[in-house]
């Protein structure tokens, strides 16, 4: 999806005119935004399409990981594509369910004494990240077909 897209189909959410009215812009300009930025069309270079400039220049991951908080959320970068051919199903399955299986063995010993700290719930985090990259990786060669010729028994 390009960016005025997702600028014309959160502006929809709540109307233009509420969103050029918070942001101190006029209308006129939010509809711009909303329509692609090309050398013969009327768009105009949008917030997101800024602030992708804005992290391309300064390649700091802190600005969408601050964006992704106030948004309610959590930013966890895509692994490089580690599709080899002969990569199996199986041995991928397994580690996946094999750092689960790390995840709750960390959270139940951190919550053995009826609570958790700071460092225990930094363990926990770096552990849920590495579960969710390696994770996003195995549906990655999913959808790159990496996985199509899983042999039947």
């Amino acid at each position: 999806m390009e960016s005025h897209e997702v600028i014309r189909d959160a502006c929809d959410q709540c109307g233009p005119k509420e969103v050029a009215s918070e942001l101190g812009v006029s209308l006129s300009l939010v509809y711009k935004w909303s329509q692609p930025n090309t050398d013969l069309g009327s768009g105009s270079r949008n917030p997101l399409d800024r602030i992708l400039t804005l992290l391309e220049t300064t390649k700091d991951p802190r600005l969408v990981e601050w964006l992704c908080e106030k948004a309610g959320g959590y930013f966890v970068r895509n692994p490089e594509s580690s599709c080899e051919k002969g990569y199996e199903v199986m041995p991928a399955t397994t580690q996946i369910v094999e750092q689960f299986g790390a995840l709750l063995a960390e959270i139940s010993k951190a919550a053995q004494d009826d609570s958790i700290t700071a460092d225990e719930s930094k363990r926990i985090r770096k552990i849920w990240d590495a579960l969710k990259s390696y994770t996003e990786g195995f549906v990655n060669c999913c959808e790159e077909g990496d996985f199509t010729k899983i042999r039947q028994g």
